[in-house]
């Protein structure tokens, strides 16, 4: 069996694990030892989470480990760790990759459980039981031996979805026929709801991806840090019920289940903690204050159709709101700034009534920043970000190409999902379709590259579309005397520019750390 091992990465002091851990504590010496011993290593310091799922896998025999990088620095720059805490996968020395599920204990346990397996099991008559209990959902298909096309295409939609939910697989036809299914066919088992849900279309592996996304959603769910990803990747539309006490979340998710179950696949409902996270109410167009809530998201095209807050959320009035949405005779709810009168500086101002004029204009190539106001790395780089855009601006033939814009995301509804800020992309000249996200250092130049690798026009601001290349005469070099002037005095700018950036750095690791222990509300 496949075993993790994890790299607890971040400021974690002696303390921050019991005693008798069941957590494996790495050095620079052992972890290579380790790494090779075992198939699959988690990087990652999660304490007491990390603690409680150490203590669970331990009983499947998948170890966990950890590696504070306050002291084995050196051992954490190998693996490019850059920040705490960082969550990384080992499948030996040379098969990195991140981890980037849920950091509470049951995603963990969960999602070691399905990496320690195959994609597919393979199930008996002594087995199916175990196999039903081994995690929340689990698939488990039913076919003949012969049957190669349903192997290959559940074995297709095993490796797609592994890190989801559990596979299994079985081609006993007397077991296929207790479980009250024919071959071929795929029942999804579930610890929640009507306990299970048969599948017996055509081996499809789109279909069957459909299938399992929409029946391993509960009837009515609970939206939260752990499930809000999921929610947004299942590609239906999700319906919030907000409410500020478990009693009030349980009761109105038993009212408005049977509306659940009458447009079950084509719409999530799920409950969410008003208390926790009251201040999403706002970016759904709701009054973040007035509790309980109703409220629709369309998460493609991240449309919010809010509910009259006024009214009483009964399964009547919500069945009929519901159902008018899925005709289409509701109206999004549109939030947006003032429209700007004019866009004289060198970063435009998108708001969510001018978005498509600006950011659609398949003529240009559109860099655009999603910001917050009271995101410290947005301030950090705003300055930044005005001359980056004035690289453009100011040359009139880099101006018909390329624009750079911005957006306050919390003030204006866009179509884009935005998971953090700043969040930038580009939107390239003839395909808006598909957005480039930036990853790279918050620096000009970063940008500026991003923008001549990406685009379309492939401008690159720092170079004159003119050749200059010829030796002047005597003249132009005349002319150019004052040039040479206004070049230097360029470059003592770029070195103030630069000299400003390290500080706006070092003021905004010092904001961030002095922000580390605040709540958040945000999903």
């Amino acid at each position: 069996m496949r075993t993790f091992n994890a790299i607890t990465v971040g400021v974690l002091g002696a303390a921050a694990v019991a005693a008798a851990s069941d957590v494996h504590d790495l050095k620079k010496d052992t972890f290579a030892p380790f790494i090779k011993e075992h198939d699959l290593v988690l990087a990652e310091s999660l304490a007491p989470e990390y603690e409680e799922a150490a203590t669970e896998l331990k009983k499947k025999d998948i170890p966990l480990v950890k590696v504070d990088c306050t002291e084995e620095a050196e051992l954490c720059q190998t693996y490019g760790v850059e920040g705490y805490p960082t969550v990384k996968v080992f499948r030996g020395p040379d098969n990195v990759s991140p981890y980037s599920g849920p950091r509470k204990a049951p995603a963990i346990i969960s999602y070691m459980t399905k990496q320690s397996l195959p994609a597919v099991s393979t199930i008996s008559s002594d087995s199916l039981e175990e196999f039903k209990k081994a995690d929340k959902v689990v698939l488990v298909a039913f076919f003949d031996a012969s049957d190669k096309t349903a192997n290959t295409t559940f074995t297709a939609v095993a490796d797609s979805l592994r890190d989801s939910y559990l596979f299994g697989a079985t081609n006993d036809v007397a077991l296929a026929k207790a479980e009250g299914v024919s071959q071929p066919a795929i029942v999804l088992y579930k610890d929640f709801d009507e306990g299970k849900n048969t599948f017996t279309e055509k081996f499809d592996k789109e279909t069957i991806e459909k299938f399992a996304k929409t029946a391993a959603v509960p009837l009515v769910g609970e939206v939260g840090p752990e499930t809000y990803a999921d929610y947004m990747a299942a590609g239906v539309p999700l319906a919030y019920i907000f409410a500020e006490t478990p009693e009030e979340r349980a009761e109105l998710a038993k009212t408005l289940k049977p509306v659940a179950q009458k447009h079950k696949g084509k719409i999530s409902v799920a409950t969410i903690d008003a208390k926790a996270f009251g201040a999403h109410a706002g970016n759904l167009n709701l009054d973040p204050e007035k509790f309980p809530a109703f409220a629709i998201q369309e998460t493609v095209k991240n449309q919010k159709f809010p509910y009259d807050q006024s009214k009483k959320l009964t399964e009547k009035d919500i069945g009929k709101f519901v159902q008018d949405f899925l005709d289409g005779k509701i109206q999004p709810s549109v939030k947006s700034e003032p429209v700007p009168e004019s866009q004289d500086g060198p970063v435009h101002v998108i708001v969510a009534h001018n978005y498509e004029d600006i950011v659609m204009d398949n003529d240009k190539d559109v860099l655009v920043e999603f910001y917050a106001p009271w995101c410290g790395h947005c301030k950090a780089l705003a300055p930044k970000y005005e001359e980056l855009g004035n690289l453009y601006f100011s040359n009139p033939e880099f101006a018909k190409k390329v624009t750079v814009a911005k957006v306050d995301a919390t003030a204006n509804d866009v179509p884009d999902e935005i998971q953090g800020f700043p969040t930038i992309k580009l939107f390239p000249a003839g395909g808006k379709d598909a957005p480039v996200d930036y990853s790279g250092e918050r620096t000009v130049e970063g940008l500026a590259n991003f923008i001549k690798e990406k685009g379309k026009y492939k401008v690159d601001a720092y170079t004159s579309e003119d050749d200059d290349s010829f030796m002047p005469d005597a003249e132009d070099m005349g002319k150019q005397a004052p040039a040479a002037s206004k070049v230097a005095e360029n470059v003592k700018d770029k070195v103030k520019s630069k000299v400003s950036e390290a500080a706006d750095t070092v003021k905004t690791v010092i904001a961030d750390s002095d922000a580390d222990g605040a709540e958040h509300d945000e999903l």
